[in-house]
């Protein structure tokens, strides 16, 4: 059996200037492991810190669901266990506090499914992005939105996200902007936010499939 990372719901509300997202999804490894999960972040807030909740063993001996926050670490994320519950899960348990979380056989397990979802969840990418604050340079007419994005690219050199419409890139006429806020408006960036540096992706019209083009 592969391991299969399946995404649920995605839940946003209005807070204030920003919005909370919450995303859900199911978890089944090699050895039909189940586990499931839940993570969130909020824009709009001076603090850039995600929460994620991974629920195991529901109903039964040991199971239990673990509670973390998630943070930018040097250009990458980390974790950390806390005591406050984020989420209810299917496969989740009794919710543990950090110090019970740190003394449970399956925490290394634990820690596995999340680093397999922020690498497969498509909404964990996204994440990460704000978490990073990932930049992009866009064309004036993707900046004020009078053309879909077509080609995204992620620049080797110094990693930013060049994102190009329809009309050629113009230095003069460029745009700084979030990666994370493009996403807001065109939601099918979510299949390329793990292009490599180097890489890049390309389509023929904005109902139209990436190809990607490897470095």
């Amino acid at each position: 059996m592969s391991l299969k990372v399946t995404e649920g719901r995605l839940t946003e509300t209005r807070v204030g200037a920003g919005v909370e997202r919450r995303a859900f999804g199911e978890f089944v490894g090699p050895r039909g492991e189940l586990a499931s999960y839940a993570f969130g972040w909020t824009t709009g807030t001076e603090s850039h810190v995600a929460r994620l909740t991974v629920g195991i063993g529901a109903g039964n001996p040991g199971g239990a669901s673990f509670h973390a926050i998630v943070f930018d670490n040097e250009g990458s994320y980390a974790c950390s266990l806390v005591d406050e519950p984020f989420e209810r899960v299917p496969e989740g348990g009794p919710d543990l506090t950090a110090i019970e979380a740190r003394a449970h056989e399956d925490l290394p397990f634990i820690w596995w499914v999340v680093d397999r979802v922020m690498e497969r969840d498509r909404r964990a990418r996204w994440m990460k992005h704000w978490l990073l604050g990932s930049t992009s340079i866009q064309t004036g007419e993707v900046f004020e939105r009078t053309e879909p994005i077509l080609y995204v690219s992620h620049d080797a050199d110094d990693g930013l996200w060049q994102l190009i419409g329809a009309s050629d890139a113009n230095p003069a006429t460029g745009k700084l902007s979030h990666l994370h806020h493009a996403v807001e408006y065109d939601p099918t960036l979510l299949d390329v936010l793990d292009l490599q540096p180097g890489e890049s992706a390309y389509r023929t019209g904005p109902d139209a499939p990436w190809t990607r083009k490897p470095s």
